[in-house]
């Protein structure tokens, strides 16, 4: 990892429908991230597991579905990471841990060359508990508009 570098990182798991989103728009930038300088990964992790794989970048994209449950399924938002309406929203945070601003905060105060700046790209779905390796139909037309946005960001 090169600091300087953006990383664009999918969220999700890809047998529960519309959560693997972020994987299905993390793979279909990866060719022209590449190109234009970023690396890409798809992960199943959140909080300080989250933090760790942003470690030497200093720029990161997040794709994640969410149930923010204010926009239709399928809507594309793009948010600063602190502008998020809900921080637990997505993988951005779980139960069982703490959500992704609290574990950037811990990494920064213990000296982690942490990204200076963490953009969202949100996709609203209701349907991210489903046991399926099918998109919706609102989801599926979410993927092209969700990755021109991410690789609109890299330029």
């Amino acid at each position: 990892m090169v600091l300087g570098k953006t990383i664009i990182i999918g969220l999700g798991n890809p047998i529960l429908g519309d959560d693997s989103l972020g994987w299905r728009v993390a793979e279909s930038v990866r060719a022209q991230a590449a190109a234009l300088g970023a690396e890409v990964d798809s992960l199943a992790l959140g909080g300080l597991a989250l933090m760790e794989r942003m470690i030497g970048y200093a720029r990161a994209i997040v794709v994640d579905a969410i149930r923010l449950g204010d926009a239709p399924a399928g809507t594309v938002r793009v948010f600063a990471l602190d502008e998020l309406p809900d921080p637990f929203a997505g993988h951005l945070g779980s139960a069982h841990e703490t959500n992704l601003q609290t574990a950037l905060q811990i990494g920064r105060e213990l000296g982690a060359a942490l990204p200076a700046e963490v953009i969202v790209v949100a996709i609203e779905s209701p349907y991210v508990y489903d046991f399926s390796e099918e998109l919706s139909p609102a989801a599926t037309a979410a993927v092209p508009l969700a990755a021109k946005k991410v690789l609109d960001l890299l330029k």
